[in-house]
């Protein structure tokens, strides 16, 4: 299971950390994504990052958002920095295990989601 948190208001130019908690004991097994729903928009990938560490980044964030994990917390971070009012949308942490880099990008290939945390971005 698990749980996405963090996002709330933020200024444009400024930064925000959004965490996805997992519970079980698998975690460090896991290939963990983020996913954002912008308003009217599809659910669109943003980054991921497999089980040994492999990312990608969607072109739109790459440079200014940084995914990261910490197995020993069962926890992956989604630093956002240089935040823009297009990204302001609901963000999904999304897991998979042992889920490769080449597929990371794909909605359908996740089983499991959080509830979404929602980041607003303001001029």
């Amino acid at each position: 299971q698990l749980q996405a948190y963090g996002g709330g208001l933020v200024q444009a130019g400024g930064s925000l950390r959004l965490s996805c908690a997992a519970s079980g004991r698998t975690f460090s097994a896991y290939t963990v994504g983020w996913f954002r729903q912008r308003p009217g928009k599809e659910r669109e990938f943003v980054t991921a990052i497999t089980w040994i560490d492999g990312v990608k980044y969607a072109d739109s964030v790459k440079g200014r958002f940084t995914i990261s994990r910490d197995n020993a917390k069962n926890t992956a971070y989604l630093q956002m920095n240089s935040l823009k009012t297009e990204d302001t949308a609901v963000y999904y942490c999304a897991g998979r295990q042992v889920l490769g880099l080449s597929r990371v990008t794909l909605l359908s290939e996740y089983i499991e989601w959080g509830q979404g945390t929602l980041v607003t971005v303001s001029s």
